[in-house]
């Protein structure tokens, strides 16, 4: 007789089609797992509620206003009353419950489910404390991890920590050693590559209407200071030798006007790999990010990689003479954007490091074997 297959329940604010790294991350992991034979519902969030299928996967979808992301760009949906309904009805049918960011009013409700149905859960945290620059958003989520966030790491069975400024931080909100553990994203790594061919990367320009005679430095984020949009917009120039090329949405007055700016707008994940695909380098100056997933696609994509010289980097191990780790500095930047653009050898070796690494350190099979260790683990508790 065969197995009763795992039921997983992945808890996320958000799940495509809206974009972002962690509904994109819940995504993967979501497909991982049910091909792995787990059966997994996903709760989230919609302007209305519904209940769907999508590729073997139960997505449940509670109603939420999402105005706070859509006039400040700060993603904290407010969902109806029907969310604690939803997941206390949901935790009693599975074996294990897998929150995502103990800052949102689902992984909450979640964490209080799982609490009142004895279902074992775990949480992956993503980030730290973001240095936003509303005082309002810096003050609420220092309330948030201080008080239902901390709770929501302390009860949880293992917290997964994508880099080592993250690890930290859960540690300092009370999660014990032995439940804290490293766990790198996976990437899809035949869907993220490098173009094969300098006609395959004309047709990805062409496809987004990006010039065929410049070399293209690609950001991937919303556009919001803390992913450093603005600091790229400082450090180019007319006369740069560059054009800049901006995939996501967000607050656009200040690309309007600007020679040699692309914005995109916000993109499919299916199109954002073609969009890494038309591009020479990848550049993300943000901040508290430690490593973030668009990071780890430009690596799989096989871009040269400009980013912030983060701690949470530490456990990665990077060459940095092959990932350019920077300072937070409009002309450092400005610096080294400026010597790649001019160095195409250089920017070749760094792209196959970049791809090398990402095939051998992103493996999703690995990821979700990591997970699934951890979620028996805790079913048999």
């Amino acid at each position: 007789m065969s197995a009763r297959p795992l039921k997983v329940l992945l808890v996320s604010h958000y799940y495509p089609p809206h974009v972002g790294g962690i509904e994109n991350v819940v995504h993967c992991e979501a497909m991982a797992l049910t091909a792995q034979g787990a059966e997994v519902t996903v709760l989230t969030s919609a302007d209305r509620s519904s209940t769907t299928v999508e590729d073997g996967v139960r997505v449940v979808r509670v109603a939420a206003w999402n105005g706070a992301e859509r006039r400040a760009g700060v993603p904290f949906p407010l969902f109806s009353p029907a969310l604690l309904t939803a997941g206390l009805r949901l935790a009693r049918r599975a074996d294990v419950i897998h929150t995502h960011d103990c800052l949102y009013l689902s992984s909450w409700a979640a964490g209080l489910a799982a609490r009142l149905t004895r279902t074992p859960y775990v949480l992956t945290q993503h980030v730290a404390l973001v240095d936003h620059p509303s005082g309002l958003v810096r003050s609420v989520q220092r309330a948030v991890y201080g008080g239902p966030g901390r709770a929501l790491l302390r009860g949880a069975d293992a917290v997964f920590t994508l880099n080592a400024s993250v690890a930290r931080f859960v540690r300092q909100h009370g999660v014990r050693e032995h439940r804290a553990h490293h766990l790198a994203n996976g990437v899809d790594t035949t869907h993220f590559r490098p173009a094969v061919s300098a006609a395959e990367r004309a047709l990805a320009r062409k496809r987004f209407g990006l010039p065929t005679d410049r070399v293209l430095v690609l950001f991937v984020g919303r556009l919001v200071p803390k992913k450093g949009y603005d600091l790229l917009l400082a450090a180019h120039t007319p006369d740069a030798g560059y054009d800049l090329v901006l995939c996501g949405d967000g607050d656009t007055r200040a690309l309007r006007g600007r020679q040699g700016v692309h914005h995109l707008g916000a993109q499919s994940p299916e199109a954002v790999a073609h969009v890494y695909r038309a591009c020479d380098v990848f550049a993300l100056p943000s901040t508290a990010e430690g490593f973030p997933l668009t990071v780890q696609e430009a690596m799989a994509s096989g871009l040269p990689v400009v980013t912030t010289d983060d701690p949470g980097y530490a456990p990665y191990l990077l060459d940095r003479h092959r990932v350019s780790l920077l300072p937070r500095d409009q002309g450092e930047l400005q610096s080294e954007l400026a010597e790649l653009t001019a160095d195409p050898e250089r920017r070749t070796l760094m792209g196959e490091y970049s791809r090398t690494y990402a095939e051998k350190a992103f493996a999703w099979d690995d990821h979700v074997q990591t997970l699934l260790a951890h979620y028996r683990g805790g079913t048999r508790r």
